[in-house]
């Protein structure tokens, strides 16, 4: 059984009601630019307006340390906190986020980030749920899944296969909690590798160990990445809408290639032709300084299904259709595969849709039923939504609540 499906009851016949998440407050302590804030929801969307640099972004990114990882930006901790000292809050360096989480166990108090120790600002984020410190972050998929849409992405399909893969391992992580685990000990492991290929006299049976340790290691982040496009495929294809174009996936890769001529062959099969394949390019990798063969070499290949032309040929707009339309269906993949329906947190996703295209967003995320996080400079963008949504206006470092539509 796959890492993915291993996951899911339902998936495998079982019957599983999907759990919808809420944020219900928002606290923050020193994040960016709030020195301070409280925010209180009642559980519908929530619609953040205001001018460009209000800080509108910085709530987003909050919320995305709710889930493992550097959230939205992946910008390094120490980067996270205001650059003033504030007088009467922590120190200098550290920030807060804090929030209230009604998930599938029920309502969680979920607090993260910087903490002062003995020899200055940690390094590492804390998390702690309900007060008790955890020591993982895939912790934080007990509670709630969050799915994400900003402007940086628009430039995905143009972009490095390295920012496509990003985008895919978090995809596949976001139903399968431990991927980003496997991710992280393979470049562990890969790295350890070219090392001893760096040192001409390394015993050459630590080489085959490492090399070992690679096959598993990718062969399991190719078969969770390979069933992750082909169940996101059959949400994609299975979906009558048409306000935003279906996508066509594929995964270009050596293991790719191979699990894709196997069909569903046994894993060790895979493993085994992958280590001969690294043992047999060590005069190759070392002469290149790095391992040119494996799942760090993926590249997620998308096509504007409709129009069947490379979405990285597309126009801007058909870019932004397809990509809205794909991070949807993965929403909607990841509460039929985990049971939790995910938090959407939408950056500035109104300005670039139409109105036909912006009500249909809306009435497919309430189909979903996801609480979405949505920011914007102009109110009126957001409209259709009528009482599906609570309302706040964005100034610099402050957030008050809007009582109109």
């Amino acid at each position: 059984m796959s890492a993915i499906v291993s996951q899911s009851p339902d998936i495998t016949g079982g019957s599983r009601a999907a759990h919808a998440a809420r944020v219900t407050r928002l606290k923050l302590d020193r994040f960016r630019n709030y020195p301070s804030l409280d925010l209180a929801g009642d559980g519908r969307h929530v619609v953040l307006t205001g001018d460009n640099g209000a800080g509108k972004t910085n709530l987003l990114e909050a919320l995305s340390f709710l889930s493992p990882g550097r959230g939205l930006r992946r910008a390094p901790y120490d980067r996270v906190a205001m650059a003033q000292p504030v007088e009467g809050f922590s120190a200098p360096g550290t920030w807060t986020v804090h929030a209230v989480v009604e998930g599938a166990l029920g309502e969680a108090q979920i607090g993260t980030g910087l903490q002062a120790g003995p020899t200055g600002v940690e390094s590492q984020r804390r998390i702690r749920v309900n007060s008790t410190p955890v020591p993982r972050a895939e912790v934080l998929l007990d509670h709630s899944r969050i799915v994400w849409l900003t402007p940086a992405m628009d430039g995905l399909f143009t972009g490095s296969a390295s920012e496509r893969r990003r985008f895919l391992d978090r995809m596949v992580l976001a139903i399968d909690p431990t991927h980003g685990r496997r991710v992280a000990d393979f470049e562990r492991a890969m790295r350890s590798r070219n090392r001893l290929l760096e040192d001409y006299g390394a015993d050459p049976s630590w080489l085959t160990g490492v090399e070992r340790q690679m096959a598993e290691l990718g062969t399991a982040i190719a078969f969770a990445r390979s069933e992750l496009v082909s169940l996101l495929t059959g949400i994609v294809d299975g979906k009558p809408d048409a306000a935003f174009p279906k996508a066509e996936l594929a995964l270009e890769g050596t293991l790719e290639a191979s699990l894709a001529a196997q069909g569903s062959g046994k894993a060790a099969d895979l493993e085994d032709n992958y280590a001969t394949l690294l043992a047999r390019n060590r005069a190759q990798d070392r002469g290149a300084g790095r391992t040119l063969e494996g799942p760090h070499r993926t590249n997620l290949a998308v096509r504007h299904g409709p129009k069947a032309m490379d979405a990285a040929l597309c126009s801007t707009g058909e870019q932004k259709a397809l990509l809205t339309g794909l991070v949807l269906a993965h929403a909607q993949l990841v509460a039929d595969v985990s049971g939790h329906v995910p938090i959407l947190l939408l950056d500035e996703i109104a300005a670039h849709l139409d109105h036909h295209r912006r009500e249909a967003l809306f009435d497919l995320i309430g189909m979903l039923g996801a609480q979405a996080w949505m920011t914007g400079t102009d109110a009126p963008l957001f409209e259709a939504l009528g009482e599906r949504a609570q309302r706040f206006i964005v100034h610099a470092g402050t957030v008050e609540e809007s009582k109109g539509p």
